[in-house]
C-alpha cells in the first residue's frame, strides 16, 4: 500500500535535514579551525632561553645558509625585521654595519630575516650601501639577510606574532653561544628601533659571564666591577669578610662584587 505524506510534512522533513546538515558542517569548520589554530600556535612557538636554536636551511643575499652550524663554534645574533626598504629598518641595518667590525673582534656574526623575498632584499642592501647615514659616508653590509617568504623560520623562532601582523616579523632579537644555544631575547614592535648599543653589551656581558661564575649588575657596562653569587647566609658572609680578599667587597652580606682587572 503507497502511503503518501502531506505536502507540508515533506518540506518540514527536508528542512529537519538541512538544519542538520548545517550543524554538521558548523561542527567540522570549528574544529578544523581550531586544529589548525593549535597547530599555527605550535609552529610559532617563541624558543626558550637555555634551549638549543632552531635549525634551518635558506637562501640569502650572501648565497645558501646552514643555520647555526656554519657558524660553528661562533657566537650568533640573529634580528628579524618587519620589512626592506621602510625607515626604522633601514636605520637599523645602518647602525649595524656601522658595528660589524667590533662583532667580528667578539667572535660573532650576524644574520638578518624578514618575509620578503630575495630579489627584494638584494635591491634594499643595494640601496643601502649607496646611503650616507649621520655623516658616515657609505658603508658595506657584510652580514647574510634571510628569505623567509614561506614564513618557515619566522614560525620557527616565533617572530610573526599575531596582534602586530600575520605576514610581517617583529622586531625580534636571538643571541646563541658557540655551543648553539640561546642565550638572550628581545622583541620590539614595529614603531621603535632597537638599541644596537645594548645588543652589544648584552653580548659582551654574556661573554663575560660564560665561562666564570661571575655576574653583572643593573647598567653594567665592560670594564666595570662585577657581582658574585650571594652566600647562602649571614654566617657565609662573614666568613668571607673574615678572608679579607683584596679584590672583592659588599653593599650587604648578600650584594658582593669583584673588582675588574683594569
Amino acid at each position: 500500500m503507497k502511503i503518501v505524506l502531506p505536502l507540508h510534512l515533506i518540506k518540514l522533513n527536508k528542512n529537519n535535514i538541512m538544519k542538520k546538515v548545517q550543524i554538521y558542517f558548523t561542527i567540522f569548520f570549528l574544529f578544523a579551525s581550531a586544529q589548525l589554530w593549535s597547530q599555527e600556535k605550535k609552529d610559532t612557538r617563541i624558543p626558550l632561553i637555555g634551549e638549543m636554536a632552531p635549525e634551518f636551511t635558506a637562501e640569502t643575499t650572501m648565497g645558501k645558509l646552514n643555520f647555526p652550524s656554519d657558524y660553528y663554534m661562533k657566537w650568533k645574533i640573529l634580528f628579524s625585521h618587519p620589512g626592506d626598504f621602510t625607515p626604522v629598518c633601514s636605520s637599523e641595518f645602518l647602525e649595524l654595519a656601522a658595528l660589524q667590525e667590533d662583532f667580528e673582534k667578539l667572535n660573532t656574526r650576524l644574520v638578518a630575516i624578514s618575509t620578503d623575498g630575495l630579489n627584494s632584499h638584494l635591491e634594499w642592501v643595494k640601496s643601502l650601501e649607496s646611503t650616507n647615514y649621520k655623516g658616515r659616508g657609505p658603508v658595506k653590509i657584510k652580514f647574510p639577510i634571510v628569505s623567509d617568504n614561506t614564513l618557515d623560520i619566522s614560525r620557527k623562532y616565533g617572530m610573526i606574532h599575531s596582534y602586530a601582523s600575520t605576514t610581517r616579523d617583529v622586531r625580534g632579537v636571538f643571541i646563541i653561544d658557540p655551543s648553539d644555544r640561546i642565550c638572550a631575547i628581545f622583541f620590539y614592535p614595529f614603531n621603535v628601533g632597537r638599541n644596537l648599543d645594548e645588543i652589544k653589551r648584552t653580548l659582551i656581558a654574556l661573554q663575560t659571564t660564560d665561562d666564570s661564575k661571575i655576574l653583572t649588575p643593573a647598567d653594567w657596562m665592560p670594564g666595570q666591577d662585577v657581582m658574585i653569587p650571594s652566600p647562602k647566609s649571614t654566617d657565609d658572609a662573614e666568613k668571607m669578610v673574615k678572608k679579607a680578599d683584596p679584590d672583592l667587597y659588599s653593599v650587604t652580606w648578600y650584594m658582593w662584587f669583584r673588582k675588574s682587572k683594569k
